[in-house]
């Protein structure tokens, strides 16, 4: 069966952090599998070759890149998340503000009840809603 899911690319070996945090802030989410670079392999010992998880039940991937890129990650492509109460939201979207970058901050924006976006102190891009 041919699939798709979001890769996310880390530098620095913050993958595991990053993870934690998302497993934090979104519902039914959690490990899949994840890989380690050993003391032979390119990448730092102990930091995540790849790694498959979920987020709302989705799948996504990550990886450490043992290889410093002159890109990282861009707004462009975010993780659009809805939630079903104001409390989840405002929760979510202070975790994932927590040092990072709020793009927009939660209001009504017209086209949403509440809507907010923010990069993580990753630089990961989130919107967040709560639908109407």
């Amino acid at each position: 069966m041919t699939t798709a899911k979001p890769f996310l690319m880390f530098q620095d070996g913050v993958a595991q952090a990053a993870r934690e945090l998302y497993f934090s802030v979104v519902p039914d989410s959690g490990m899949v599998r994840v890989e380690k670079y050993t003391e032979d392999e390119p990448g730092p010992a102990g930091t995540i070759k790849t790694a498959t998880f979920t987020l709302c039940g989705r799948e996504f991937m990550c990886s450490d890149s043992p290889i410093e890129h002159a890109f990282s990650f861009t707004p462009s492509s975010s993780t659009f998340v809805e939630f079903e109460s104001l409390d989840e939201l405002e929760r979510a979207f202070g975790l994932l503000a927590d040092g990072g970058e709020v793009l927009m901050p939660l209001d009504n924006y017209g086209f949403s009840e509440k809507f907010g976006w923010v990069n993580d102190r990753f630089g990961v891009s989130w919107q967040l809603n709560l639908p109407a």
